[in-house]
């Protein structure tokens, strides 16, 4: 037994604290947008479009990271993203012009929150526990679920009792605190090459992967679903603001959607394993169906606690079964290139999500229209979640 795999423990909890603080670093653009643009005299949209440059690069650094996760260091991989993040948001803390925050958020930590993002990190722990695949990833995403509930409750403190820019400053701090933990557990170089030599042979490559009809419908289904995801996590507190709840409360409700979000997340990873990914993927979008319905039509403070609570319990709910997605149509051995290429889509039509979210309330003052469009959108990715399901695996993999 290699040495990587006697410390699977290890390895679950490293994954765990990389994703507790990625995660909880990503969301608080949202957390300080309405104080930043109203010191600042900027629009929302300006944020927005950060938020969607953001989504874009960390997808794409996410994706090349999932490829190079497949044979280079762990260790390496996830203690270089940390650190390039914890530096960006730290200097987030000077900003003063739009750009500052275009090239700080949009463009560094998007980088560096990439590399030490999901993909690494499914392909770190789905090699530690082969034979627990969804609930061991479901764990370790957990790790963004309590960074929302725990990070965002104590940046909401410091946002109402300090400011804006002393919020990225403790978020730099936490990352650098991490590197520490990185060093000490995840896996390096020989424990890969170890890994490689015993794998299975069983997989489609990435280039297989994109000629199947099955890489698209599942493509198509996490582009709606990062969609819906970055315009919510991007403009739920301001949304929230806007509908008479004040700052900090606002704040925290974006933490208590991490809450929900772990009960999700957990859920869907075991009820995976057990019944396969299409029930709970299904439960996922008919329950967004419901919330954006619900504040389409009745935007009252009730509903929109009712809409951030229950969407949260969708939120990374379909992170852990998009590996079992890929293990079931496309096989493991590429795991970190064909689940990196769907993260990447995931993320790059979130920010389309955001940026949408933006341009959609400047020029009406609203975001009702965006609420209708989503609420479209899930039934729709609910229905190509049913038909990949009768669509079965590409025939080169069960053969």
């Amino acid at each position: 037994m290699t040495s990587f795999m006697s410390r699977p423990l290890l390895v679950l909890i490293a994954g765990f604290l990389v994703l507790f603080i990625g995660g909880g670093a990503r969301l608080a653009i949202g957390l300080t947008l309405r104080p930043m643009v109203e010191e600042l005299n900027w629009g929302r949209n300006e944020i927005g479009t950060a938020v969607a440059v953001f989504q874009i690069l960390t997808a794409i650094a996410g994706f090349y990271a999932g490829r190079i996760a497949d044979s280079m260091s762990l260790r390496l991989i996830l203690g270089a993203g940390v650190a390039l993040g914890g530096l960006s948001m730290g200097l987030m803390s000077l900003v003063t012009e739009p750009w500052h925050a275009f090239l700080l958020y949009g463009i560094a930590f998007a980088v560096g929150n990439g590399i030490a993002s999901t993909t690494p990190v499914a392909v770190m722990v789905t090699r530690a526990y082969p034979h627990k695949i969804g609930i061991a990833n479901a764990i370790v995403l957990g790790g963004m679920c309590v960074g929302q509930l725990v990070v965002i409750a104590v940046l909401a403190a410091v946002l109402a009792g300090i400011g804006w820019r002393e919020v990225f400053i403790w978020i730099g701090v936490a990352h650098f605190a991490l590197i520490a933990m990185i060093v000490a557990a995840v896996p390096g170089k020989a424990a890969v090459a170890q890994h490689r030599k015993e794998q299975s042979s069983e997989g489609l490559s990435l280039r297989q992967a994109l000629a199947t009809k099955q890489f698209w419908m599942l493509a198509g289904i996490f582009a709606i679903c990062g969609f819906d995801d970055f315009f919510v996590t991007t403009h739920v507190v301001a949304f929230a603001q806007d509908r008479g709840l004040d700052a900090f409360l606002a704040g925290n409700l974006l933490a208590i959607m991490g809450f929900t979000g772990l009960l999700g997340v957990l859920l869907a990873g075991a009820w995976g394993d057990r019944s396969g990914v299409t029930i709970p993927t299904v439960a996922a979008f008919v329950t967004r169906v419901a919330c954006f319905g619900l504040v389409a039509v009745n935007q009252s403070m009730t509903s929109v606690a009712i809409f951030a609570l229950v969407f949260g319990i969708t939120f990374l709910a379909t992170a852990p079964l998009t590996v079992l997605f890929v293990r079931d149509h496309f096989g493991t051995k590429h795991l970190g290139a064909v689940g990196g290429l769907i993260t990447m889509i995931h993320h790059m039509c979130g920010g389309i999500g955001a940026w949408l979210g933006g341009v959609v309330f400047d020029g009406t003052g609203a975001y009702t229209g965006v609420f209708i469009t989503m609420c479209v959108a899930s039934a729709v990715a609910t229905l190509m979640t049913v038909a990949l399901s009768r669509m079965g695996p590409p025939t080169k993999l069960r053969a």
